[in-house]
C-alpha cells in the first residue's frame, strides 16, 4: 500500500482535512491505494502526520459519504469496491432481489424554503444596482440561453462548490427544471435519442415530461447505493436520469465506484446521463459530495441544477450544463426560444452571485436546516411505535415510515391539518418503500417542530 505521507500546505486555503482526503481519494482513483486494502486507524495517522484525531476522522468521513472507503465494527477502514473501465469488470455490489418496479407519484410542496434563510435587503441591494447602475440592459430582451454574466457566475459557482467544468457557452438558463427539461427533451430527439431510464422512485414531473414528449420511459430501480445500473438499457442510446448525490426521495448517495460504472455503461452505449443536483449542496455532514460531471471524461453528463431550493421558490432560474456535443445542437435550435426568465432577476442573481451573497446563504442555509433535522429526529424519535426516520443526512426532507392500517393519503392529510407538509409515496405495491411518507421538517418553523410532530403523530394513532 502507497504510503499515506501529504505534503500539507499550511499557507492553502484548504482546511488540512480536505487535503488527506484528497490524497487518499486521488490515491485510489490512480490505484495506488486498492481495493479491501486496510487504512490506518485514525489514532496511527493522528500520530505519524503529527496531526489532530478530528482532522484525520473529518478525512475519513467524506471519503465514507463519497464510498471510497468503508468501515468493518470494530476492525477499522478499508477501501471500497471500484469499478475501472479499463479493467473490463463491473465491479459493484451485485444486484438486489427484491420489490416490482414502481413510479412514486411525488411532487414537492408548494414552498421549498424557509423564508428567514433569505436576506431580503441584500436581494434588494443587488437589484437596486441593475436599475440604477445597468438600465440601459433592461431595454433589450434577454440571451435565449441566458444572460452571460449570469451564466459566468454560475461556472464559476459550479466549478468551486461541486467540481462542475463547464465555461460559460455550455450553459443554459430557463424558467425552472421542467423548462429545462423540455429545452433538453428536443435535444436529446434531435439526436436521435427517445429512451429514458428513470429512478425508481424518482421525481415523477421530470419523468413525465419525457413520456408527454413521446419518449419511452423505463423505471429502473434505485438501490441503497443509487439506481441499479445492471439494469440500464443497452446496446441502444438511451438517457438515464439520475440523482446521484442525493436522490430524491430516498436520499441514496451513489458511491464513487459505481460513478464511474455509470459513466462507463455511458459511453459504451454512446448515451447520456441527466444529473439532476437539486439540492445536494444541502448536505449537513461532511462536505457536499462532488458532482458527477466532473468525473466525466467523454461528454455524456447533463448536469442540471437549481435555485429552487435555495432561494426563493418565485425566482424561477433553473440551469444546464450542456456537453460540447449538446451544446452545437442547442445553438442550432436556439432561435426557435425566448427566453421566459426575468432580465432584471437574472443580473440581479449575478451580482449577488459575484458579491458573495449566494455563498453566505448557503452558509446561513445549512445551519438553520441542520437544527431543524435534528430537531425533526429528536421529536420522532419519541414515537418508536409508529414513526421510524429513514434517510437523515441532506437536502430538505426525510422519509418516514409510519407503522399504521390507515392509508398514507390519510396520513398525509392528519399531517397537513396541524401545518405539516407530508406526502405520501405512491403508488406503492410493494418493497421497502411501502407505508412511507415524504416528510419536510425545512417547512416548519424551528421552534415548532417538535409539538407540531408529536400533534401529527397523536392523529396518526387516533
Amino acid at each position: 500500500m502507497k504510503a499515506i505521507i501529504p505534503d500539507f500546505s499550511h499557507k492553502s486555503d484548504k482546511p488540512l482535512y480536505q487535503q488527506l482526503y484528497e490524497y487518499i481519494r486521488d490515491g485510489i482513483i490512480e490505484k495506488e491505494i486498492v481495493t479491501s486494502e486496510k487504512l490506518p486507524s485514525l489514532r496511527n495517522l493522528s500520530e505519524s502526520l503529527g496531526i489532530s484525531l478530528t482532522t484525520v476522522e473529518l478525512a475519513y468521513n467524506q471519503l465514507l459519504v463519497e464510498g471510497y472507503i468503508y468501515s468493518r465494527p470494530h476492525s477499522g477502514y478499508y477501501v471500497g469496491e471500484m469499478y475501472w473501465p479499463d479493467d473490463g469488470e463491473a465491479s459493484g455490489t451485485a444486484s438486489e432481489t427484491g420489490h416490482s418496479s414502481y413510479l412514486s407519484e411525488m411532487k414537492a410542496p408548494d414552498l421549498y424554503c424557509d423564508p428567514s434563510s433569505f436576506d431580503f435587503n441584500k436581494w434588494k441591494k443587488c437589484m437596486s444596482r441593475v436599475l440604477n447602475d445597468h438600465r440601459d440592459l433592461l431595454l433589450f430582451e434577454s440571451d435565449t440561453q441566458g444572460e452571460e454574466s449570469l451564466r459566468y457566475e454560475i461556472s464559476k459557482y459550479v466549478y468551486s462548490s461541486r467540481g462542475v467544468k463547464c465555461t460559460p457557452d455550455q450553459i443554459v438558463i430557463a424558467a425552472g427544471t421542467q423548462q429545462i427539461t423540455s429545452h433538453l427533451a428536443r435535444i436529446l430527439q434531435r439526436m436521435g435519442i427517445s429512451h429514458v431510464a428513470s429512478e425508481d422512485p424518482g421525481y415523477l414531473p421530470v419523468i413525465n415530461i419525457f413520456r408527454d414528449r413521446g419518449f419511452t420511459v423505463t423505471p429502473v430501480e434505485v438501490r441503497s447505493d443509487g439506481i441499479d445500473i445492471g439494469k440500464l438499457p443497452v446496446n441502444i442510446r438511451a438517457a438515464a436520469y439520475v440523482n446521484p448525490s442525493n436522490q430524491f426521495p430516498t436520499g441514496a448517495v451513489m458511491p464513487a465506484g459505481r460513478r464511474y460504472q455509470l459513466i462507463d455503461w455511458a459511453a459504451k452505449n454512446s448515451s447520456f446521463i441527466i444529473e439532476d443536483d437539486y439540492d445536494s449542496e444541502l448536505r449537513y455532514f461532511g462536505k457536499p459530495v462532488p458532482a458527477l460531471q466532473g468525473l466525466d471524461r467523454h461528454g455524456c453528463v447533463i448536469y442540471l441544477g437549481s435555485f429552487s431550493s435555495t432561494l426563493l421558490q418565485s425566482i424561477r432560474l433553473s440551469y444546464m450544463v450542456l456537453p460540447a456535443e449538446m451544446t452545437e445542437v442547442f445553438n442550432e435550435i436556439r432561435a426557435d426560444y425566448d427566453q421566459t426568465c426575468s432580465k432584471a432577476e437574472q443580473l440581479t442573481l449575478a451580482l449577488f452571485m459575484e458579491a458573495g451573497y449566494y455563498r453566505a446563504g448557503i452558509r446561513k442555509l445549512r445551519q438553520l436546516y441542520s437544527k431543524k433535522l435534528k430537531a425533526a429526529l429528536d421529536a420522532l424519535r419519541k414515537y418508536p411505535d409508529i414513526a421510524e426516520p429513514i434517510n437523515t443526512e441532506s437536502g430538505l426532507n426525510i422519509i418516514v415510515r409510519v407503522r399504521s392500517e390507515k392509508p398514507m393519503s390519510v396520513l398525509a392529510g392528519e399531517a397537513r391539518s396541524v401545518g405539516v407538509v407530508a406526502n405520501p409515496m405512491v403508488p406503492v405495491t410493494s418493497g421497502p418503500h411501502g407505508n412511507s411518507l415524504i416528510f419536510y421538517y425545512s417547512l416548519i418553523p424551528l421552534g415548532s417542530i417538535e409539538k407540531a410532530v408529536g400533534d401529527m403523530v397523536r392523529l396518526w394513532k387516533s
